[in-house]
């Protein structure tokens, strides 16, 4: 896979593969010092323990890690490692851990000490359940004063956290198995982290409560433990997971509905590059463009005029994005940007408007900050852009919108974006990303109902970051969490994650669904500085175009029968019937179908288009 790994990734680095550890029918990986995808006879009972250390902008440290020892036995393993952080100033963080597992239980143990003093806004254990099979099923919640209490997973994303002064949880694995999860050095919290688009729930030490960032004392030990029980009352000792001929089968299913309009995001920074290449714009052919405007960012009449030029090459729908500055009335600077836009002639079919603060996460215990209400500044956007469309939400992702409810009843439509590399920047959960979207899309549908609903720029690498001061530069093309550039951006990884996509979001109803820009680091074409060996259009540049001819088609949904690999859906337009089909992983895999005429091998992250059978 190295010769492939650019057109893949992006880049030639590619990740270590993680280690297989299998005590009895207990397995985990082991991956940069913590356990992933931990399976008991084959069905997965946690996504991840890991050891994570953050820095005072939600940033994830890579420690060191040094004198690592593997032990591995036919009912037992045993890991040992020391790993080193260095945060600014000279500050360092050693931690030492230790993990063992048994055919019933895994213990991972760990004991981080600082000689300097060392500055984190979290540092300790998070614990991933997985989403699919566990929301809405039962979980006994253990509290620190030592209450037992019945409850569930939440089903519809939960903005705050769910359990709190947690001790330990429990859940059902498979019939007559429970899995119990120990935590102990601190006091832990879990939060719903499908608000991110992360496929888990995380339990994590330190509330969120409390103040950050903070200091571990020098020289002063921080203990922690994280304990997996497994308790199993059944007879068969048979693997529960069904076994596999290699075949991923796609049959069609019951659901039907009609394409999303396909937007496109341009920003006053991309303007001439876009106007540039209007030649490749033009066959995309998006319904919708998504014009950015934010004054705090210096943005006023000279991006307008842009704006304007690019619409005459456009023969689809625009939208403005404004993040409203509220640095005085609402009425005042909706005003000044509407005159703006006159005098540029620029008139576009809609508006979405929201307040610049709130892209700006408020994390439970914090102070909300100052606002005016929404109420006030949709007012002001009808009244300065009168007989235009005026949505709201968040320019942000669905954790704000989650958290700070916007009125239905006085826009036109709700929107917000998500982003896949905000906890973790690993291949496996960034894909794992698209099992979270349906359950986004539910809960919005549960909050707005039949609200007209759009989603986006929606893309991996991050364009802003609510949760810190700023993005992460990236200038070595790593995998990092809250990157504003990503090497996989210009990788068949995006192309295959972007198809996977619109794939889990075909059942929301979407009114517009926006992947990419067309120029920049978000863009679908490279520029002349971008990392790129294919030079001009990126592998995505094809996905967008195929769901931008598809606006509108009806689609019937395809189900797999491993839908962690493989996705698909069937459509049909004046071109006829075909199957849309994307491999989610790096290894080629074989599809078969009743609607294919014949076995079909997906190539790594390959999207394709099938006739379907008759």
């Amino acid at each position: 896979m190295t010769a492939d790994a650019f057109q893949l990734y992006g880049t030639h680095a590619v990740e270590t593969p993680p280690v297989r550890l299998t005590s009895g029918k207990l397995t985990a990986d082991l991956a940069d010092g913590n356990l992933r995808t931990i399976r008991y006879r084959g069905i997965e009972v946690l996504r991840a323990i890991s050891y994570l250390v953050r820095d005072r902008d939600w940033g994830t440290y890579s420690p060191e890690i040094a004198d690592l020892r593997i032990e591995q036995g036919d009912d037992r393993f045993d890991i040992a490692y020391r790993a080193r952080c260095e945060g600014p100033d000279g500050t360092k963080l050693v931690i030492d851990v230790h993990i063992r597992g048994y055919p019933d239980r895994l213990d991972f143990e760990a004991e981080a000490t600082s000689d300097t003093g060392f500055e984190t806004n979290r540092c300790g254990f998070c614990i991933l359940h997985p989403i699919v099979g566990v929301a809405g099923s039962s979980a006994t919640v253990e509290h620190v004063d030592g209450r037992i209490v019945q409850t569930r997973f939440p089903d519809v994303i939960e903005p705050w956290q769910p359990f709190k002064d947690m001790r330990a949880i429990s859940h059902e694995v498979m019939p007559d198995v429970t899995a119990e999860c120990r935590m102990e050095g601190d006091t832990f919290e879990m939060e719903d982290q499908r608000n991110w688009s992360d496929a888990s729930y995380k339990t994590y030490v330190r509330p969120l409560a409390l103040p950050w960032p903070y200091k571990i004392p020098a020289n002063q030990p921080v203990r922690q433990k994280t304990s997996l029980t497994i308790r199993d009352t059944s007879r068969s000792a048979a693997l529960s997971a069904a076994t596999s001929s290699g075949v991923i089968r796609l049959e069609l299913g019951t659901q039907t509905g009609s394409m999303p309009d396909i937007g496109v995001v341009v920003t006053p920074e991309e303007a001439d590059a876009t106007l540039s290449a209007r030649s490749l714009l033009s066959e995309i052919a998006p319904r919708e463009l998504l014009f950015h405007f934010d004054p705090n960012a210096g943005h006023g009449a000279e991006a307008l005029q842009k704006f304007a030029a690019i619409t005459a090459a456009h023969r689809g729908r625009t939208t403005l994005e404004i993040a409203l500055a509220c640095k005085v009335s609402p009425a005042s600077e909706a005003a000044e940007i509407a005159r703006q836009m006159r005098s540029a002639d620029f008139r576009p079919g809609s508006i979405l408007i929201s307040p610049s603060v709130d892209r700006q996460s408020t994390p439970p215990g914090s102070k909300w900050p100052d606002c005016p209400p929404l109420e006030e500044i949709y007012a002001a956007a009808r009244a300065a852009f009168p007989g235009i469309r005026i949505g709201g939400g968040m320019l942000s992702y669905f954790t704000e919108l989650n958290r700070k409810r916007v009125p239905a009843g006085e826009i036109d439509f709700v929107s917000h974006c998500t982003n896949p590399i905000v906890h973790a920047a690993d291949d496996l959960s960034v894909m794992q990303t698209l099992e979270a979207l349906p359950f986004i899309t539910r809960s919005v549908r549960a909050i707005y109902g039949d609200k007209p609903y759009r989603i986006g720029p929606s893309t991996i690498p991050m364009r802003q970051n609510p949760y810190g001061s700023r993005t992460m530069d990236n200038p070595s093309g790593g995998r990092i969490p809250m990157a504003n550039r990503d090497p996989r951006h210009n990788g068949r990884f995006a192309d295959a994650f972007a198809l996977g996509y619109a794939i889990r979001l075909l059942d929301a109803g979407l009114e517009c669904l926006t992947l990419s820009a067309l120029t920049g680091p978000f863009g679908l074409i490279a520029g002349p500085d971008e990392p790129t060996e294919r030079g001009g259009r990126r592998p995505l540049f094809n996905t967008v175009r195929t769901l931008s001819a598809l606006a509108g088609a009806s689609w019937q949904e395809c189900v797999s029968s491993s839908p962690s690999q493989v996705l698909a859906f069937a459509a049909r337009d004046a071109g006829g019937a075909r199957i849309y089909v994307v491999n989610l992983t790096g290894e080629e895999r074989r599809v078969d179908s009743g609607a294919l005429a014949k076995e079909v091998r997906l190539a790594p992250f390959a999207t394709a288009v099938l006739p379907l059978a008759d």
